[in-house]
């Protein structure tokens, strides 16, 4: 126990106190009279109390618990040792003094100011961290399912705190698990801190055979475990026979210590293994703050997350833009309720028509433009590609120089790793947006629009990936269906992505890496879609190919294997932020790029299918259709 240099302090501390007690005890007991006593007999008092003292406090309990989270479990230890050291102190100052002259009330004193102070400081301490009294109460509860927790933090805390305090709760703490060394043998509320992570399956079997095992892991601290660490504790659980849950952050507590802490089910974005990115939110405040922001798809999953946060960085007007009636009145509707004083406007308008879109920007006159409207679903796209070129390459066009003409500050354009070698009209078409961003982007000067453009891949619960469709196929009972066994793509959260979308449109609107460049977002390791789906099971307390199958049924129309974010020619420029990347693709010139977009926007319109397609590859010489892709990974 004494290896640990706090577990040290704290041991000198009591020590010390003891000492300090037998002498203010005598004082208050005696007063001024305590001068007629024999010097010997204080200092011999003194001495023996110590040493008692230091033999009690080094065999008990008294230092298993955490200063940080002192509770009325550590204040019994300490009634514990104030008691056996005064009941030992007690018969030993017989034999050595007979107790003549001895005031008998003083080892009662004695009793009560040892108690004050050792458990005073731990309560001032507590209290200095909380900043509160109320904070430090607790009181025990009924508690019903075993649970192990993982993690010694304030999360682990406060739950503790909460199933003691509510008497109906459902869970018991039966142990914690904590990688810190230095915690592993002390307890919180009474709850020992057992191990660590590669210690779970010994301490369960140890619980189990004291009719403890638990039922569920509890993660406390999500920003404490990579997504590796929370897929091995999956694993860990699973083979146990235990579910894994997770508390909610303690940003997500709205009440404190009076609302009822439930654990929640693991989330796939809690197994992606991403290091959170250090953001500037002051540039990006900076960026937004008092300006008027129009945002297009705003009724879309990345719009959607757009207007959020964009609204929480007090623009002074917000313009909804999207060509779904349904759509924009939710959108509407949640921002009415998220900031109730923001000026706002939902305008039902299609990017592919150029006067609407005009219209739009002239009676808005926005400072920023977010562009986030587009066709994104690879095969419903592949299959109607005129409707394609109209919405991303004509409905960009069209944003784009609405924003140019009313002298729009910057436009953020959102684009796809599908853009990089396309496969996939949608890739192509997209690839062919961020072309003609970027040749206005060169072509702007000093003075005129900035025109970012923002890529990055896959983002978790999006409007028709992949994430939604295994639950729903989950709920019927399977099977997982997979396109193919080694199918990867790149993913991050909705919440992240355009985190990073604003920042680089901080970075990118004050011109920070040149002109004609496109941000990439770092995107992490890509995952294996088999392994999402594995993991989509277990996390339903189900088995893969047991419970639940997974099936195999061939790559769409237009779909790779594997996603790239980046071009072969693309040269990376470092960027402020660790988690942007900045790409230098080659670029066209803009007054040729335009004609032949114009060309292509032309033979669109009259539904030529065919002649569009080949002006598309043209346009996009990287672009490689499903036919010519399947000769590649033939070849290959």
């Amino acid at each position: 126990m004494f290896r640990l240099k706090r577990t040290r302090i704290a041991y000198l501390h009591d020590v010390i106190m003891a000492g300090v007690s037998f002498v203010l005890s005598q004082y208050l007991r005696l007063g001024d009279t305590i001068g007629w006593y024999a010097s010997e007999y204080l200092w011999l008092g003194t001495a023996l109390f110590v040493a008692v003292a230091a033999g009690v406090f080094a065999t008990t309990d008294l230092y298993r618990g955490i200063w940080r989270y002192a509770s009325l479990d550590d204040m019994l230890a300490i009634v514990k040792a104030a008691t056996l050291t005064v009941l030992v102190f007690f018969p030993l100052l017989f034999l050595l003094t007979r107790l003549d002259d001895v005031p008998r009330s003083s080892l009662i004193i004695n009793w009560f100011v040892l108690m004050a102070l050792l458990g005073g400081p731990r309560v001032v301490y507590r209290v200095f961290k909380d900043r509160s009294l109320e904070a430090v109460m607790a009181r025990s509860g009924r508690r019903r399912i075993p649970v192990l927790l993982v993690g010694a933090g304030d999360a682990t805390e406060l739950f503790l705190r909460s199933i003691v305090r509510q008497p109906e709760a459902n869970y018991e703490a039966v142990g914690i698990i904590d990688d810190k060394e230095k915690r592993v043998g002390r307890r919180m509320h009474g709850v020992a801190v057992m191990g660590g992570l590669d210690d779970i399956p010994k301490i369960v079997g140890s619980l189990a055979g004291r009719g403890k095992k638990p039922q569920r892991l509890i993660i406390s601290r999500r920003d404490r475990l990579d997504g590796q660490k929370v897929s091995a504790l999956l694993e860990t659980a699973s083979a146990l026979g235990l579910t894994l849950a997770r508390l909610p952050d303690l940003t997500e507590f709205k009440s404190g210590l009076n609302e009822r802490i439930e654990p929640r089910p693991v989330a796939l974005e809690d197994l992606l293994g991403r290091a959170q990115t250090v953001l500037d939110r002051a540039s990006m405040r900076r960026l937004i703050e008092g300006r008027r922001v129009l945002i297009t798809g705003a009724g879309g999953s990345i719009g959607g997350e757009l207007v959020r946060q964009i609204s929480d960085f007090a623009p002074s007007h917000v313009s909804l833009l999207d060509s779904s009636e349904h759509a924009l009145y939710a959108v509407d509707l949640e921002l009415s309720e998220r900031h109730t004083d923001l000026s706002r406007r939902a305008l039902l308008a299609d990017v592919r028509d150029r006067r609407a879109v005009d219209a739009a920007f002239a009676q808005e006159r926005p400072d920023l433009v977010f562009h986030a409207a587009a066709l994104k679903h690879v095969p419903v796209v592949e299959n109607q590609p005129v409707e394609g070129v109209l919405t991303n390459v004509l409905g960009t066009v069209n944003v784009a120089e609405a924003a140019r003409q009313t002298k729009v500050s910057a436009m953020v354009l959102v684009s796809t790793d599908k853009a990089v070698n396309p496969s996939s009209v949608m890739g192509a078409t997209k690839r062919l947006a961020e072309s003609y961003c970027q040749s206005l982007d060169l072509a702007a000067g000093a003075d005129g629009t900035r025109f970012v453009t923002v890529r990055f891949g896959n983002v978790l619960g999006s409007t028709g990936s992949v994430v939604p469709l295994f639950q729903r196929q989950l709920a019927a009972g399977g099977p997982l269906t997979v396109t193919h066994p080694d199918v990867s793509r790149y993913f991050m959260t909705i919440g992240e992505a355009v985190e990073l979308v604003l920042q680089a449109s901080a970075l990118g609107a004050r011109g920070s890496g040149g002109s004609g460049k496109i941000f990439v977002l770092e995107m992490g390791e890509p995952v294996r879609i088999q392994d999402l789906a594995r993991q989509v099971i277990r996390l339903a307390g189900l088995a893969p190919d047991v419970d639940v199958m997974i099936e195999f049924t061939g790559l769409r129309p237009g779909e790779k294997i594997h996603e790239e974010l980046l071009h072969a020619s693309e040269d990376l420029v470092p960027t402020e932020c660790a988690g942007l990347l900045l790409a230098a693709p080659r670029t066209a010139n803009h007054n040729l790029l335009a004609r032949g977009i114009d060309e292509l926007a032309d033979t669109a319109r009259s539904g030529a299918r065919d002649q569009a397609m080949a002006i598309l590859h043209r346009l996009v010489p990287e672009y490689r259709d499903g036919r010519d892709q399947a000769l590649r990974t033939a070849a290959s």
